[in-house]
């Protein structure tokens, strides 16, 4: 097929670009509908803008949006690029090539985080378990409400995030921030018990080494690690 189009892996099918937007999902009224349960009702659009084309993801779903194999929020597409939408998996195609690369500066596997900077990243992405098709991370506010702290010290210890994992300024920098920290296997979704109407988001096997050392030569603190939830009031 000549043009910009998206080839659905699973079928083989090859769907032509819209002029300007294309939209994905599970839903009936999407460009590219893709039948799969991971899949939000409307889960990502694909832009074009001249000859080049981005995709880019409608908020922080459940299974988020990856560009060879990397979750993205928003990413300048190149002719062969496979994209992962939730499970389903696509590859595009017809895209001229430019000698411009979007080229990005390497990071860290495992920068080293504080307890608390721990913290602010599980209540940051615990909205990535809700169900519903939209779903943004956790605002200032509301991590300081869960975590019983300011919202100043909140926004501190973000920017400092910011700083480590090299999220550069610019639009949805918290949405980056929580897809690189997912990315990189700090922030790990659990299934709570079944009487609990809640989702939790724990630390996982790297978030927690990470913290053991920095605070290695720091008094004992409990092993067991603690699972938050959207109850305030609880210890800081």
């Amino acid at each position: 097929m000549e043009g910009p189009h998206i080839q659905i892996v699973i079928t083989g099918a090859l769907v032509p670009l819209q002029p300007e937007v294309t939209t994905i999902g599970r839903g009936s009224y999407t460009d590219v509908r893709l039948a799969d349960p991971s899949v939000s009702v409307l889960h990502a659009e694909i832009m074009r803008r001249g000859p080049y084309v981005y995709v880019a993801d409608l908020g922080l779903s459940r299974n988020g949006t990856r560009v060879n194999g990397r979750l993205v929020a928003r990413k300048l597409l190149a002719d062969g690029d496979a994209l992962a939408f939730g499970s389903a998996r696509c590859r595009i195609g017809g895209i001229m090539a430019d000698e411009v690369t979007d080229a990005e500066p390497p990071k860290s596997a495992t920068p080293e985080l504080t307890r608390r900077e721990l913290d602010v990243i599980a209540s940051l992405c615990r909205p990535a378990m809700s169900d519903d098709a939209f779903v943004t991370p956790a605002t200032a506010r509301e991590i300081a409400a869960d975590l019983v702290v300011t919202e100043a010290a909140v926004k501190q210890h973000l920017l400092r995030l910011y700083s480590k994992l090299r999220i550069a300024e610019g639009q949805n920098r918290r949405i980056r921030l929580a897809n690189e920290v997912i990315a990189l296997g700090l922030a790990k979704p659990q299934m709570p018990d079944d009487q609990r109407e809640s989702r939790a988001i724990s630390w996982s096997p790297a978030a927690a080494a990470a913290a053991a050392a920095v605070h290695r030569q720091q008094a004992p603190v409990p092993t067991a690690r603690r699972r938050l939830t959207g109850r305030t009031g609880g210890p800081a």
